[in-house]
């Protein structure tokens, strides 16, 4: 790990420098996002700087040996706030992206450090839905704080539903906000779909496993899930698996001791090689009550599996085409989501052509962020 970045004060913009500030690398869908889309840009030759308020997090053995990681050793985000300055002040990159809770930090810093580093915000979330489960004062008023994005060089929203919503939020002009759809399609998921897995669920003649993942939280709504599927295991024989970790396990496995469903729901926790899974389920569901871009809906389309995704504000319906690729169900509703599940189980698997998931792929994702990035038309090589 590289951090020694105090070197000189560069008074020019360092070029072909580009930074992406996130606060750790814990298993988000967002992390892992900003991950293919730093991979890909390294690939194009460009020098980058990974900035953590804590150098930590599960997909930290991931990043590229290319990348130089910047540790702020912030205990917490809001810490992160001077050492940022003083990074954008040493190294002077031609412009930072930031992701996530810390989008207000990167914002002020760039401003008090009077640098002319291009400024690119980034939001993956749907704001006025997150900030009403958020822990801190801080987060709940995030829709109001957003307002300074109105500071940036230029603002990305992961889904056409996402930048609606955030224009209303920030009170900007919608045409400011850009949409680039996330890299999610790389030749690295690619490789890990063939990695072998070991799991008794997954050995012939055994009951279809309907697959999940996210963070154990609120707003994923996994317990809605849970009882839907305690319907559909009235009706034929089921599992769940559930990929991911977070807040709710308490909650969610005294209701899966509740509903009697020991022996056919599994909450393993986060794990290195989702793909794995998805490439052997029967089916992927998601059940959550707002998603700006859901990296999984995109990944299990990409596998090839039957899909059943809520309705929710954001960007689940641009994923699926409007219901073409899956089926779309109201959220909170279990009735209609144990319904669509045992329709899927009887249903043949889609055969979907390259049409589906071509937004989503590196190497164009990639094109485009370097576009906003560098502020001028820049090809991919």
């Amino acid at each position: 790990m590289n951090t020694s970045y105090m070197l000189r004060k560069i008074h020019r913009p360092n070029k072909n420098r580009l930074a992406f500030f996130l606060p750790n690398l814990d298993g988000g869908g967002a992390q892992r996002v900003v991950l293919n889309l730093i991979e890909g840009i390294v690939e194009q030759g460009y020098h980058v700087d990974l900035i953590l308020a804590q150098a930590k997090g599960d997909y930290l053995s991931q990043v590229p040996d290319s990348v130089r990681i910047i540790d702020l050793k912030a205990s917490r985000s809001l810490y992160s706030f001077l050492p940022l300055v003083y990074y954008l002040k040493q190294v002077h990159p031609e412009a930072l992206l930031s992701a996530l809770h810390v989008n207000l930090i990167a914002l002020w810093a760039r401003r008090l450090s009077g640098v002319s580093t291009r400024m690119v915000v980034s939001e993956h979330n749907i704001l006025s839905y997150w900030s009403q489960n958020a822990p801190t004062w801080r987060g709940r008023f995030l829709p109001l704080l957003s307002r300074f994005y109105r500071w940036a060089d230029a603002v990305v929203a992961v889904s056409e539903g996402a930048g609606d919503h955030l224009a209303g939020i920030v009170g900007m002009p919608r045409q400011r906000i850009q949409v680039i759809y996330n890299p999610v399609v790389s030749p690295a998921l690619q490789q890990k779909l063939q990695s072998p897995l070991e799991h008794p669920w997954f050995k012939p003649h055994q009951p279809p496993v309907l697959l999940a993942a996210g963070r154990l939280a609120a707003e994923k709504d996994f317990s809605t899930l849970i009882h839907a599927f305690a319907h559909v295991r009235q009706a034929r024989p089921a599992r769940l698996m559930i990929l991911g970790e977070g807040e709710e396990r308490s909650i969610l496995e005294t209701q899966i001791r509740h509903l009697g469903l020991e022996n056919d729901v599994s909450l393993p926790g986060f794990v290195d090689n989702p793909y794995a899974y998805m490439i052997r389920a029967s089916l992927f569901v998601l059940s959550s009550k707002s998603e700006a871009l859901p990296t999984v809906l995109i990944e299990a389309l990409y596998c090839g599996l039957p899909l059943i995704s809520t309705d929710c504000p954001g960007g689940t319906r641009e994923i699926l085409d409007n219901g073409c690729y899956g089926q779309l169900v109201p959220v909170g509703d279990i009735p209609a989501l144990a319904q669509a599940i045992l329709v899927a189980l009887d249903s043949p698997s889609p055969s979907l052509s390259q049409e589906a998931w071509h937004l989503f792929e590196t190497k164009f994702v990639v094109s485009q962020y370097l576009k906003v990035l560098l502020g001028r038309q820049e090809c991919v090589r």
